[in-house]
């Protein structure tokens, strides 16, 4: 039997409230849109790349998200000691090269688990904690929480085009 991507019901966000519960819910509605731009694929279908000469995929999507999950997260913000999966010194496009269809499901339980992860990682500090980025300096949690919202609002929108190009499923 092929794998497919799951289903994802996609969660509510606050309208009212304290800031962050807000932004830890929006994140969790763009995290589970990205998912769910995945559902009901299989893994050649996200590893397609539907608008050559962009190697843009679904799959390559997936293990980029994976990497800034944890970077952000789990690296920058926890400050544990963890390695990027998919960054290669000299190559921006790492997570996007050399992709395997038949571990679309290994690398799909990947971002879910750092999603989780990044929860938790997240959970562990105030929104005014600071970190020092190497390249840009000090920066705040809140940043990061806006920064993740605003990641994934980017490649939602790369994900319902490449969806559409697919099988012409469109919308959340």
């Amino acid at each position: 039997m092929t794998w497919t991507a799951p289903a994802v019901d996609l969660t509510h966000e606050p309208l009212i409230g304290a800031e962050r519960p807000m932004l830890e819910a929006w994140l969790d509605r763009h995290r589970a849109t990205f998912l769910r731009k995945c559902a009901g694929l299989t893994g050649e279908q996200l590893a397609e790349a539907t608008a050559p000469p962009s190697n843009l995929t679904l799959l390559g999507l997936i293990r980029h998200l994976a990497d800034v999950e944890r970077t952000w997260f789990r690296i920058r913000i926890a400050g544990q000691d963890v390695k990027a999966r998919y960054v290669v010194q000299g190559s921006q496009d790492a997570a996007f090269e050399n992709l395997d269809p038949l571990r679309a499901e290994a690398e799909y339980a990947d971002l879910v688990a750092e999603m989780a992860e990044a929860r938790a990682a997240g959970a562990t500090r105030d929104l005014d904690h600071t970190f020092v980025h190497a390249r840009w300096g000090e920066m705040s949690v809140r940043w990061v929480y806006i920064h993740m919202i605003e990641e994934y609002a980017q490649h939602n929108g790369h994900a319902d085009l490449i969806r559409e190009r697919i099988d012409g499923h469109t919308g959340e």
